[in-house]
């Protein structure tokens, strides 16, 4: 039987960033994964550039039952602390869309600077090793792993098993029933930052647009509850998918409408008016300076009225088809799944877990990234969290183990 410490499950962003911390505090680290391949999901992130932070981070770009439950993780580790250990690493890295930050060169270069914070340390790595029980003794405090590596104990376990997407990789639901074997509470989970989809026949319509793409405004929820995106929105065979849906899926609740503005930058009526004094084109041509030319086709198919020259149109016609133009209400079907999502919503309760230091209601037992009910937006939200957290709870780990 071996003793740490620590022991990690889990080596993704969260873990390999917990483990480096804790054993360059002076910690003796046991870092666990199931998968033979390390960080996979950082290797495949940011098409295999890992849009790794943003350059403002803010508790507002979380969703959680507890919204604040994110504030003292990324005030004490803010982005700006994990872009200087990139850059004292010397990885070199380019801002895209608003102040989304991403390797110049590979993931790999990321996942390579983990690792090499984890050697400065005492961190062992056990991989592929699976962990078939997690018990705790009241009499000694201490934790036993039964793994497929022999037996381990240590007074304290850190959970970073991440959420249920991508299963191809290896992607479960260990660190949830974790929780719940210890009398956790689990907020319910369901894919994030994912696809929509439509009913097929309501989409057919649409289907030979797969592939066209702009930006647009898309919202969902009323008054208070509205959420609002100004992103680009590409066409997909089975629905809508780019950053406007990515962003608006991990709001949209099933049975509820999104409304999406095709054309947010233009005062749509009264140009479409001024238009049919001065034009002879057909009004979808017309259009088609807003919107990609196979939208502007297939949308003025919906209505005879529309499928004529500008100049000849009614101007009720036209205000119309400016109206549905700005106000497009769509209801999905449901989502492409967690094949498809980047994220898990849902988690570990937040309510059963400390702020400060990620430690959960049961002594000893830490959660942190994707497997707390912590989401955050596209745009490198979600591995910053899964630094910050990491970064607390390492630090917790310290001042309870070696006080």
């Amino acid at each position: 039987m071996k003793q740490f410490d620590v022991t990690i499950v889990g080596a993704g962003a969260a873990g390999l960033f917990c483990a480096g911390v804790a054993g360059q505090l002076g910690l003796s680290v046991l870092l666990i994964d199931h998968s033979p391949k390390i960080a996979e999901k950082i290797r495949i992130s940011g098409g295999g550039r890992a849009n790794f932070t943003n350059k403002e981070v803010l508790p507002q770009n979380y969703i959680s039952q507890n919204p604040h439950f994110c504030r003292s993780a990324l005030a004490r580790y803010s982005s700006a602390d994990f872009i200087k250990l990139v850059s004292d690493h010397g990885i070199a890295f380019h801002e895209k869309h608003k102040g989304q930050l991403f390797c110049d060169h590979s993931a790999n270069d990321l996942i390579q600077m983990l690792l090499a914070e984890c050697d400065k340390g005492k961190v062992s790595r056990w991989q592929p090793c699976s962990v078939s029980a997690i018990t705790h003794d009241a009499n000694t405090q201490l934790y036993t792993l039964q793994t497929s590596q022999g037996l381990v104990t240590c007074p304290a376990v850190v959970i970073a098993t991440g959420g249920l997407p991508v299963p191809k990789i290896g992607a479960t639901d260990y660190g949830l029933q974790i929780a719940q074997q210890f009398g956790l509470r689990v907020v319910p989970t369901r894919p994030a930052l994912v696809p929509l989809t439509f009913d097929a026949q309501e989409w057919a319509p649409f289907v030979a647009l797969s592939g066209a793409a702009l930006a647009v405004e898309i919202s969902t929820g009323l008054k208070k509850n509205k959420t609002v995106f100004l992103e680009d929105l590409l066409f997909t065979h089975r629905g809508l998918s780019g950053p406007a849906v990515l962003q608006i899926s991990s709001y949209w609740q099933a049975g509820t409408p999104i409304k999406i503005n095709l054309v947010p930058q233009e005062n749509l009526s009264q140009r479409l008016i001024e238009s049919k004094k001065q034009s002879k084109k057909l009004i979808a041509n017309e259009i088609s300076q807003w919107l990609p030319s196979r939208l502007a086709d297939t949308w003025t198919q919906q209505n005879p009225l529309w499928q004529k020259p500008i100049c000849d149109a009614q101007d009720k016609a036209l205000l119309q088809l400016a109206e549905k133009l700005n106000s497009w209400e769509l209801h999905p079907s449901g989502t492409e799944g967690y094949s498809k999502a980047e994220v898990m919503a849902g988690g570990v309760d937040t309510r059963d877990l400390s702020s400060q230091t990620m430690e959960s209601t049961q002594k000893g037992l830490y959660f942190i990234g994707e497997v707390v009910d912590v989401t955050g937006w596209l745009g490198g939200y979600n591995f910053q969290w899964a630094w910050s957290s990491a970064f607390v709870c390492a630090n917790s780990l310290k001042q309870q183990l070696q006080c």
